[in-house]
């Protein structure tokens, strides 16, 4: 076997494309150059200043192929159709569109023209990719109003049509389609309608627009005005199709614009195409490539144009662009433009390729942001589970926490959290129904029971942690309930008292201290506190609508009909107390105004 060494020496000084094997004799690496023993012998000349990414790609090359060709223009498009063919790890990473939509016009009789999103070598003409669905679907609802194209999928060969083994569809019979499936329609007259198409998905709408007014015309002249009706509308629809493109100049035809824009931290490229034709642009498509091993700007475009080229089907005959690329694939004509419309349209193309870049960049960091966040929760979790001696991991906790003042409106809340965050669609208020007088333990017995019976009823998830705000009664007031429902064993329950933070859990009977700056402790405070910030707000309102309705309700001659509607109309208790008798008497009687008026002076409920 010819070590590298040998390799490198018998490289001859010739434009071609070269391979780099690992051990396995994998293809890892495939590259073009002018000349193959200066470029190859640039990797393995000591003292080079190659990146990390590089020196590791080296570092597992074991031997190389190569393949002269005569131009550079064969080495780019050979180089293409390498990396598309074998994927090598350390190639630029070409985030391709392969599912994106096209517009097909089917090679058969009769062709139909639809969306896919396979590319079929089978002769039907494909013209996209449309980055946007919506925009494809409206291009075709366009070409569908324009010209009666049949949508069914019958085999329209001419021994069926004669031998009459097809019968009018519903679009038929609705002036869709002109029925070719019985004969009604010619294939002369068909294939007119499919050049028309062809051209307009080519960008060539001007032409089109020029037949439809000579046939208008005609139309006019033999008085056949309903034809004449048609090809209006036609027209008009067609306009409006045009409208929508962005006009660059009507000097400026047939021509691709390609920009790129390198972003070295993430290595990554973005770059951006777009198609102009009849003075407008037609198509504009983004792409980004992942830049494995540092790689030249003008390289890159190389490879851009190179893998455009195959996807349209060609380039237009004249290019231009922000820099010259390295090589050109093909008899282009490439140059970048100084001044002028021309260089208005790269300008255009460059916002494009840096808006995507933004746009691509901001989605990376979010992800990352996601993904660190995750890990941090995880890391978190993980720690809880091991300070409070769970069997799993508590995904799912829950909190609880009363609220009274002096017995008085008792209420309850249960905070719900999901994977460390709040799940605030889950939060749960409880208002106190079987304890009268400031009874906590009685309160979370209750509570508990409530949420709890309802969730096995349910066969809704049931958490893998509850807190309580609370000692050691509370702790074990919700301790025999989830024992009573047979949970005890599925639930871990702890406690968390205010004074030393101290964690009691209902298996032991000493407390758990965890350190002041403990993730498990920080995650346990901001639960209880959480609960309690939900619970006091609920107690709160509870606490004021009491208030209004009893201190309304206790004025004689007030009932709760009339009470509504005096804090319907003034909004709330002190309101109503510094409103004067006149102002009353519009609402109620004048004699129940004078009562409420003394009612609440005598109370000092204006202060």
């Amino acid at each position: 076997m010819i070590n590298m060494a040998d390799q490198l020496a018998l490289l001859p000084h010739q434009c071609g494309v070269y391979r780099f094997l690992n051990k396995d004799g994998n293809v890892i690496y495939v590259g073009k150059a002018k000349d193959l023993k200066k470029r190859v012998l640039q990797y393995f000349t000591a003292g080079r200043n190659l990146s990390v990414k590089t020196r590791r790609m080296v570092s597992q090359v074991q031997s190389l192929e190569y393949t002269v060709v005569e131009t550079e223009s064969d080495a780019l498009l050979l180089e293409n159709n390498l990396i598309k063919t074998i994927q090598p790890r350390y190639n630029i990473l070409l985030k391709d569109d392969k599912t994106f939509p096209w517009i097909c016009v089917k090679d058969e009789s009769f062709p139909r023209v639809m969306q896919t999103r396979r590319m079929i070598r089978d002769g039907s003409l494909y013209f996209g990719p449309y980055t946007s669905v919506y925009y494809c679907k409206q291009l075709l609802q366009l070409l569908h109003t324009l010209y009666p194209l049949r949508t069914c999928s019958l085999h329209l060969v001419p021994q069926a049509i004669a031998a009459g083994k097809y019968k009018k569809c519903l679009q038929a019979h609705i002036g869709r389609c002109k029925a070719p499936c019985t004969g009604e329609e010619s294939a002369q007259d068909y294939d007119g309608y499919i050049r028309s198409v062809v051209s307009i998905l080519k960008g060539d709408v001007a032409s089109v627009r020029k037949i439809l007014e000579e046939q208008m015309q005609t139309a006019v002249r033999t008085l056949n005005f309903e034809q004449a009706q048609k090809f209006k509308e036609q027209w008009e629809a067609l306009t409006r199709y045009q409208a929508r493109s962005v006009i660059v100049s009507p000097r400026i035809s047939d021509v691709d614009v390609f920009s790129l824009v390198v972003d070295t931290p993430s290595s990554m490229a973005f770059g951006n195409f777009l198609r102009v034709s009849g003075g407008a642009v037609i198509q504009s498509l983004n792409v980004k490539y992942k830049l494995q091993i540092e790689e030249d700007p003008a390289a890159v475009l190389s490879l851009f144009m190179a893998g455009m080229k195959e996807q349209q089907g060609g380039l237009s005959r004249e290019i231009i662009v922000p820099f010259l690329p390295e090589a050109i694939p093909g008899n282009n004509k490439v140059h970048v433009p100084k001044k002028g419309d021309k260089q208005t349209l790269v300008s255009l193309s460059m916002r494009n390729a840096g808006n995507y870049r933004t746009e691509q960049l901001h989605l990376m960091e979010s992800r990352d942001k996601r993904t660190v966040r995750e890990q941090k929760t995880q890391k978190m979790l993980t720690r809880l589970k091991e300070d409070l001696r769970m069997n799993v991991l508590p995904l799912h906790i829950e909190c609880f926490d009363n609220s009274n003042l002096q017995g008085s409106h008792p209420v309850a809340a249960c905070v719900v959290f999901r994977n460390g965050i709040p799940s605030k669609k889950d939060y749960r208020h409880f208002a106190i129904k079987s304890v009268e007088g400031p009874d906590d333990f009685a309160s979370m017995t209750e509570v508990v029971t409530r949420r709890y019976s309802r969730l096995q009823s349910e066969g809704s998830p049931l958490p893998q942690l509850v807190v309580i705000d609370g000692g050691k009664g509370q702790l074990s007031a919700a301790f025999n309930v989830l024992d009573g429902l047979g949970l005890a064993e599925r639930i871990t329950v702890v406690g968390l008292a205010k004074r030393l933070e101290e964690i009691y859990l209902a298996t032991d009977r000493t407390p758990l201290f965890l350190d002041k700056n403990s993730s498990s402790l920080r995650l346990l405070m901001q639960l209880r506190n959480e609960a309690h910030r939900f619970g006091i707000t609920f107690h709160r309102k509870k606490r004021s609508a009491g208030f209004t309705r009893s201190a309304l309700l206790d004025i004689p001659g007030i009932g709760p009909r009339t009470m509504e509607k005096l804090l319907g109309h003034f909004g709330s208790l002190k309101q109503i107390a510094l409103a004067t008798e006149e102002e009353l008497a519009r609402i109620v009687p004048a004699k129940l105004a004078v009562k409420i008026k003394e009612f609440t002076v005598n109370q000092g409920t204006g202060s």
